[in-house]
């Protein structure tokens, strides 16, 4: 698919981006999340099927806060029923109230057992609610993938596309486990307490939430700075896989041409990248809580101060403190700086998130293929094809197609050939819809394929591509992988047998231990290239395909093989429409039509002998692979 123009265009994306990312790696300015509040508002729109949980959520949260509050109360209760007895013994009455002691210690125990059911349910439904919406996500994600089109995989790396979907995911959905329940426990928790401390002495109360102000100044200002390194982070983390993929799957290549070296240098330099973002990151949002621990460890101090001297000299404005109630307030104080700490905590976390979330919602809202055009119609046998004034480039400013006609009639084997970049590939590409004319059209017996079903006008065609792509199964599997989905069937072993002769496939799988069953490895490094190429050549067999698609189908494969492979193909492409795209001359010399491209241009056309006769541009090239050999 014009190789050079695609790649060469996706190491100017790369660099873009690596621009975006390099400075704020290093210093003090750098990128931050685009939009922060649109991000974190849509995240939560994806919470709304899970809302009746979520509200369960917080009726549980309410009650196990209101508990957990509430039990210092109770233990007030019973200091001051201790120290009043104590006082009424002192003064010759009857002494510590055990009734009264015995009930509250009651409570107090019924209190901290309902803290923990309530919090073993919440945190059941938290971790279902947000395996849920992650769930969801990730459909959501599939079904995008699936609609995408094939210019936004040649644009961005696979590494990048799997961090998005495994890496991001991942970070958001351990944000919403962990994180969710503790927001609403520390809202809740908050509130609960000040209400409680208010009640036993407000003017302490107030010392408490200037402590906390201080506690959100300074988490604001602390969050914001790590924001942009959160940002960063999950970037790098994609362009880090990114490499890693390559590196890994080309791993022959490199050491063929000792690039070891090199390819270590760039994953350190990557490595290095992600080391600075992330440190930064986690040890800006680190600071947050020995920063808090100050705060608190201040606010305690001076509640202890005033509350001791105030059980002795009296409170302001005439109000009476008791032991009681001054340690039913150290108690809340500390349990008021729990909430705080935890949403400073949570709060660089949800950066985090945020950063994550953001790059899942690109993902979400990237351009979809060209629907197709209203009314559909549907193929029978196609026959006729016809590319009509068709135009096209993969960048505006650079025409690779133009004013292209051809027709294609019943049974034809045309050969498409030219210099790299010529355009050969694009043909089939637009063919197939992988990519959509910029101008013209592109018909089948008259009907422009836009207005025919994608998945439908692929099932009438079989390609195989130069580059082999097998999965991790068995061999019978790779090869069942051509037949045609739409037909809801499956391909039977008979089918699947056959298809594997006519390519010449079965006599290598007889010479294996286990046959059809043997399993190709992640990689398909267990066997060679050239039994990669016939397998998917097996491929196009078993589909049946009306129209056929070559592209370098042979040139990997030994000489022997090739002539075989060429006889069969002739049976194949009996009474089919059938294009060959091949830079190797001898595949097509019995073609019915031969279409010479250049610069997305059709130069020359006619047949082998013909073309050699006009002594033009195919004549050169001809006589460059065959005559200069």
């Amino acid at each position: 698919m014009a190789n050079e123009e695609l790649e060469k265009e996706k190491r100017e994306l790369e660099q873009k981006r690596r621009m975006r990312h390099s400075g704020s790696r290093f210093v003090g300015t750098g990128e931050k999340a685009n939009d922060f509040k649109g991000t974190l508002t849509r995240l939560l729109e994806l919470l709304k099927p899970q809302l009746p949980r979520i509200i369960l959520t917080v009726i549980l949260t309410v009650i196990y806060t209101v508990a957990t509050t509430y039990a210092p109360m109770k233990l007030a209760d019973m200091v001051n029923v201790i120290t009043s007895g104590v006082k009424s013994r002192q003064a010759g009455g009857g002494g510590i109230d055990f009734a009264a002691l015995r009930h509250a210690a009651m409570v107090v125990g019924l209190l901290y057992l309902l803290t923990v059911l309530c919090n073993l349910i919440q945190q059941f439904i938290m971790i279902d609610v947000s395996q849920h919406m992650v769930y969801d996500m990730r459909k959501r994600i599939d079904q995008k993938l699936k609609k995408l089109p094939i210019k936004y995989f040649d644009s961005h790396s696979r590494g990048d596309i799997l961090s998005r979907v495994a890496n991001d995911v991942e970070n958001i959905s351990m944000t919403l486990q962990m994180s969710m329940s503790q927001i609403i426990s520390a809202i809740i928790t908050l509130v609960s307490v000040l209400i409680f401390m208010f009640i036993l002495n407000w003017v302490l109360t107030l010392v408490s939430i200037l402590a906390i102000i201080l506690c959100f100044m300074l988490t604001r200002v602390i969050a914001s700075r790590a924001k942009q390194y959160f940002t960063t982070q999950w970037a790098s983390t994609g362009t880090l896989n990114g490499q890693i993929e390559e590196m890994y799957t080309g791993h022959t290549v490199v050491k063929l041409f000792g690039h070891q070296q090199a390819a270590m240098e760039n994953f350190t330099r990557e490595n290095e990248i992600l080391f600075q973002s992330s440190f930064k990151a986690a040890f800006i949002s680190g600071i947050i809580q020995p920063a808090m621990g100050v705060i608190n460890n201040l606010n305690y101090v001076v509640i202890c101060v005033l509350g001791g001297m105030w059980i002795v000299t009296g409170g302001p404005f005439g109000m009476t403190v008791l032991l009681g109630d001054l340690t039913a307030i150290i108690t809340y104080s500390r349990q008021l700086m729990m909430p705080i700490s935890s949403l400073a905590s949570i709060a660089s976390t949800i950066q985090s998130t945020v950063a994550s979330a953001e790059r899942v919602f690109e993902l979400l809202d990237e351009e979809e293929a060209m629907p197709d055009q209203e009314p559909l119609n549907h193929l029978e046998n196609p026959r006729v094809i016809s590319f009509e004034n068709v135009s096209f480039s993969y960048k505006p400013e650079a025409k690779l197609i133009e004013d292209l006609n051809i027709t294609v009639r019943p049974g034809e084997k045309v050969a498409i050939v030219g210099p790299t970049g010529a355009g050969k590939t694009t043909l089939v590409n637009l063919l197939m819809r992988f990519y959509e004319v910029d101008g013209g059209r592109i018909a089948i017996d008259g009907t422009d394929i836009r207005s025919i079903p994608r998945e439908e006008l692929r099932s009438h065609i079989g390609m195989v591509l130069q580059d082999v792509w097998l999965f991790s199964g068995s061999i019978r599997d790779n090869i069942a992988y051509g037949y045609n989905s739409l037909t809801g069937k499956e391909a039977t072993e008979d089918e699947i047998i056959a298809a594997a002769k006519m390519a010449y496939v079965d006599h290598f799988v007889q010479t294996l231990p286990q046959g059809y069953d043997t399993v190709i490895n992640d990689d398909a490094t267990n066997i060679s290239q050239g039994q990669k190429q016939l397998m998917t050549i097996a491929r196009a067999f078993l589909s049946n395909p009306s129209i056929l698609i070559l592209d370098e189908a042979t040139s990997s494969v030994d000489t022997r093989t090739e002539v075989l492979i060429q006889r069969a193909m002739q049976k194949l492409m009996e009474g089919r429409t059938s294009f060959v795209i091949a830079h190797r001359l001898s595949t097509i010399r019995d073609a019915d039509l031969i279409l010479v491209m250049n610069q997305g241009s059709i130069i020359e056309q006619g047949t082998h002998q013909q073309l050699l006769d006009q002594k033009g541009f195919y004549y050169d090239l001809y006589n460059s692979q065959f005559i200069g050999a």
